[in-house]
């Protein structure tokens, strides 16, 4: 029985295993480019991040990132899931035309909407003229840029989640709503005490996966925020969508500071734990009453 797992074990340990521990172990060294040398320095790259503006702010960006985008994705996806749910035969194809996002490239779909936010040919500010409403600066201006990308990533990644919630929805016996009707119940009351107590399962799983995703954030900013393909920096306008994932990209491959860039993958791996940790035990908290 064990044989059938020694490739698994294999694959995992070359895969995953060994380069975080690279990884980890590169955070305390002062390993640059390419180079096979690396000096054990213990914790300078640790302290020097505290004084890192750049870094500081990209720990804002991506929490302020992670806030906006988790409870949207959520409350859209689930009121998504039941508006499908309740369309009848026509809930396939609307599965579908929402899920189509999903398995779209990314880059393909980053520069389409990048060109869609653009101020003077773009179509939300043309539709914006029309409606006599005043243009928005988007993906260049400090305080819309993120929020931009944000309804860019809703867009490409809440069919998933809708699909998710529609699998919990299926599973929820009818047997619960006629009981629950005979007794007077409304139609708020049967979301509430039957659908959001039952759906637990499939909160825990997006809210966990989606907070994931959010702080790994990386190529749609990579994407629509440099002016030309590799010659600008990425982030703008001034670091206002400069987050974690993208300045250790930017500073292990760019300026070839791996080492650097390793204590910053450490950081971001704490932090994932960490929201982890405390979403499963908010949550478990927060069903046993």
């Amino acid at each position: 029985m064990l044989v059938v797992f020694v490739p698994m074990i294999v694959y995992f340990s070359i895969f995953v295993i060994i380069p975080m521990l690279m990884g980890i172990w590169g955070s305390f060294t002062d390993w640059q480019g390419f180079s096979v040398e690396k000096h054990f320095i213990g914790l300078d790259n640790f302290r020097r991040l505290l004084t890192d503006q750049i870094f500081l702010k990209a720990v804002q960006n991506t929490f302020l990132y992670v806030l906006m985008y988790l409870p949207a994705t959520i409350i859209l996806s689930l009121g998504l899931a039941l508006a499908i749910e309740a369309t009848g035969v026509l809930r396939g194809f609307f599965r579908m035309v929402y899920f189509m996002p999903v398995v779209t490239s990314t880059i393909a779909t980053a520069l389409v909407w990048a060109w869609l936010y653009q101020p003077s040919l773009g179509l939300f500010n043309q539709l914006l003229r029309l409606a006599n409403l005043p243009e928005l600066g988007f993906l260049r201006s400090t305080t819309q840029a993120l929020p931009s990308i944000v309804v860019y990533a809703l867009w490409k990644n809440m069919g998933y989640n809708m699909v998710l919630f529609m699998a919990g929805l299926t599973a929820v016996s009818t047997q619960y709503y006629d009981a629950a009707k005979v007794d007077g119940a409304g139609s708020f009351q049967l979301f509430w005490n039957i659908t959001v107590p039952l759906l637990k399962p499939t909160f825990v799983f997006v809210s966990i996966t989606s907070t994931i995703d959010a702080l790994k954030i990386f190529g749609p900013i990579l994407v629509m925020t440099t002016p030309a393909a590799y010659t600008g920096a990425p982030g703008g306008p001034a670091n206002s969508t400069m987050v974690l994932s993208l300045y250790q990209w930017m500073v292990a491959f760019r300026e070839g500071q791996l080492g650097y860039g390793a204590a910053m993958g450490v950081v971001l791996f704490l932090i994932m734990l960490g929201l982890t940790f405390i979403q499963l035990r908010s949550i478990r908290v927060q069903w046993e009453y």
